[in-house]
């Protein structure tokens, strides 16, 4: 079927709630601020918001929201100004353009990293993950509107991915549309994702189970000519080992262990190859490489399937 024919706008911002009170699934931070707000005393009882929870909950939302509905249309964009921390940090931001604000609303998907003497001077609001059945409800919705059609697998699939990240799911909703038209399947919103198949995954933890180090390679090789990222494929194995009931949860904790060290490392490879890509990095260390890693969470997998000792290592 042909793409959808659809505006630049994405639908995150077409879709996002205009006023508090339509923000799902947070009722107790809904309740608080929806009665602050009728009763005119936000910028006295809370003047300064500190809003954290995960990802795609409706933190941003919710200022955004209440910035609306405290100074409408007119004013909106005189007396608000948005920062994304990740871009406008630092000490002179505060000096150069947050001082001159009254009120300051602060989101975080990480509550430990906002210091004390920050955190401290904030009414604090918790975010709660999203229920699948709250991001099917507003998936629905949003297929209805644009002429959409996800079928229950398609629709599960879709929650699953997005991990209770309502933003990402919406993202990934449009992404297929464009890509793939009015009827869109499980296989679609995968591969627009990022997200590596269920078959992949299952391939390489059976190859770990049979404990034949030549198949686990084999997958190994097959994940990698893929080109499917390493990070990834450790998330999705994790997932799959503690999901797993033929497994003691002795031998889970070994994998586990193994999985977390592995991501680990690959996360500072990547910002190796970044720095080098850019040159500050001049050379990389020998066996970075994430092959290897793999190969290595692999075969500890398999010692720990085979219940061997963590010590064991193979006759040469």
């Amino acid at each position: 079927m042909a793409p959808v024919l659809q505006s630049s706008q994405p639908w995150v911002e077409k879709y996002r709630p205009k006023q508090v009170k339509d923000v799902a699934h947070q009722d107790e931070v809904v309740r608080v601020l929806t009665n602050t707000l009728e009763t005119g005393n936000l910028v006295l009882q809370c003047p300064h918001m500190l809003f954290y929870g995960p990802p795609g909950t409706g933190k941003t939302t919710t200022a955004l929201a209440i910035a609306h509905q405290l100074f409408g249309p007119e004013f909106y964009k005189s007396r608000v100004l948005e920062l994304n921390a990740s871009d406008d940090r630092g000490i002179n931001v505060v000096r150069t353009k947050i001082k001159d604000f009254a009120a300051v609303a602060v989101g975080t998907n990480q509550r430990k990293r906002i210091i004390e003497p920050l955190a401290s001077r904030c009414a604090k609001f918790r975010f709660k993950p999203l229920s699948e059945e709250i991001m099917s409800s507003r998936i629905s919705y949003i297929c209805k509107e644009e002429g959409l059609f996800l079928d229950a697998e398609a629709l599960s699939t879709l929650s699953s991915i997005s991990h209770g990240d309502l933003r990402r799911a919406i993202t990934y909703l449009q992404s297929a549309a464009r890509l793939f038209g009015s009827s869109i399947s499980s296989e679609n919103l995968i591969s627009v994702s990022g997200v590596i198949p269920a078959k992949a995954v299952e391939a390489l933890l059976k190859a770990c189970k049979s404990g034949n180090f030549d198949l686990a390679n084999k997958e190994v090789n097959n994940f990698v000519a893929e080109g499917y990222p390493a990070s990834q494929m450790l998330t999705q194995l994790l997932e799959a080992i503690v999901e797993e009931n033929d497994i003691s949860d002795e031998q889970k904790a070994r994998i586990s262990k193994k999985l977390g060290e592995a991501d680990k490392f690959i996360t500072l490879l990547l910002l190796l190859l970044l720095l080098f890509s850019v040159g500050i990095v001049t050379c990389l260390v020998d066996g970075a490489d994430e092959y290897l890693q793999l190969l290595d969470v692999v075969s500890n997998a398999m010692k720990a399937f085979s219940n061997m000792p963590e010590g064991f290592a193979y006759e040469s």
